[in-house]
């Protein structure tokens, strides 16, 4: 697209008169051009708070860091860049996109994010709150239980944690003290139970990103634990991100993926547990708890391998996020529903337990993801 035109996208303006949205929703809302592959439609606008002093906050992952020295609008965020739109102008574009079903306010670190989330929240549930659902994607540092009370009463429909790491030692290794960061499992878990008191049984979820370092068997694990209280698991597979300090990082492997996206919707559906499930010496799924029957009619629906996120007013999911943690000639999650030929090539990945060359190899991690 036209340099000024980008340039003019990124500049640097805050919250709450501003946010960023992501790339796909700029392109949904009119703001640049571009067409989406096989046709798909973005059914959430996402959006993130923004500030000239960025995110307080350090995730080794993340391309919003605050060691990262370039200008903060100008960072990538999930692969691409998210240019900086008025809040107004975004609520009145959304107003105009039919297919659209729910607005996302994603937050950063930063001292004003619960204020201004609050403000944010109630102008556009006031706006558009008879048309789309509302989801806050929480940053649970810093947060207070009738913090939680004042986004369900201001119109928030669905609360869901970016807890992203699957276990106490991958999340303080990569989001914790070694990082000089602020955030500490512990209050990610309690922030979690709280939107689960708050919001009931389908109201909310976590994120979390597969092959940060952690077996098959520890992700699933945690989903269980995160359907126990009351929440849903939405997955992103790992993809390095330019500027992150894992941007040479290899992605997560397909096979690992597909494995435990069988899982998660076999757990969030309500059709097997962790316990049910059986692991090799790897940690590897190698049986996910269920019949035969049952494993060939969810495994040909293609459901499983579609992005899991928050749901619509009419659909099942309606973040579906086109492409956001992989490019279009791999897909890892899919925005719709696969093909058989999609299934056919998702099968052979999900079985192949040998992790082949052209594959990251997970055994073989860098020495950054277990260096102590």
């Amino acid at each position: 697209m036209n340099k000024l035109v980008l340039e003019k996208l990124t500049q640097q303006k805050e919250s709450p008169e501003y946010m960023q949205i992501s790339w796909a929703a700029a392109m949904t809302l009119g703001l640049i051009p571009g067409q989406f592959y096989r046709n798909t439609k973005l059914s959430c606008i996402n959006t993130l708070l923004t500030y000239p002093s960025g995110c307080h906050a350090t995730c080794a992952y993340c391309g919003l860091q605050k060691a990262r020295e370039i200008e903060y609008s100008k960072k990538n965020f999930i692969r691409v860049e998210w240019p900086t739109v008025k809040t107004d102008e975004i609520i009145e574009r959304t107003k105009q996109v039919g297919h659209a079903e729910r607005l996302c306010i994603s937050q950063i670190t930063h001292p004003r994010a619960i204020r201004d989330t609050k403000y944010i929240l109630e102008k556009v549930h006031r706006e558009l709150g008879d048309k789309i659902f509302i989801s806050i994607l929480l940053n649970a540092t810093g947060h207070t239980y009738e913090d939680l009370e004042d986004y369900k009463r201001l119109g928030a429909e669905t609360l869901t944690v970016a807890l992203d790491a699957a276990t106490p030692e991958l999340f303080e290794k990569l989001r914790g003290r070694p990082m000089n960061s602020p955030h500490r499992w512990e209050t990610y878990w309690k922030v979690l139970e709280w939107c689960a008191d708050i919001m009931g049984d389908g109201h909310v979820g976590a994120h979390l990103i597969v092959g940060l370092g952690e077996t098959e068997e520890e992700m699933v694990r945690t989903i269980q634990k995160v359907r126990d209280l009351g929440g849903r698991t939405h997955l992103f597979s790992f993809w390095p991100e330019e500027g992150s300090l894992m941007e040479k990082e290899k992605p997560c492997p397909a096979p690992q993926y597909r494995r435990v996206q069988m899982a998660r919707y076999l757990i969030d559906s309500g059709l097997a547990r962790y316990e049910d499930m059986k692991f090799n010496e790897r940690g590897q799924i190698i049986d996910w708890g269920v019949s035969k029957e049952v494993f060939e009619e969810v495994f040909w629906s293609g459901r499983p391998f579609m992005t899991a996120g928050c749901r619509g007013k009419t659909t099942e999911v309606a973040c579906n996020r086109p492409f956001g943690d992989c490019s279009v000639s791999d897909i890892k999650s899919y925005p719709f529903r696969p093909s058989k030929n999609d299934l056919k090539r998702i099968r052979k990945q999900m079985f192949d337990y040998e992790m082949e060359t052209h594959y990251p190899d997970i055994l073989n991690p860098s020495s950054f993801r277990y260096a102590h």
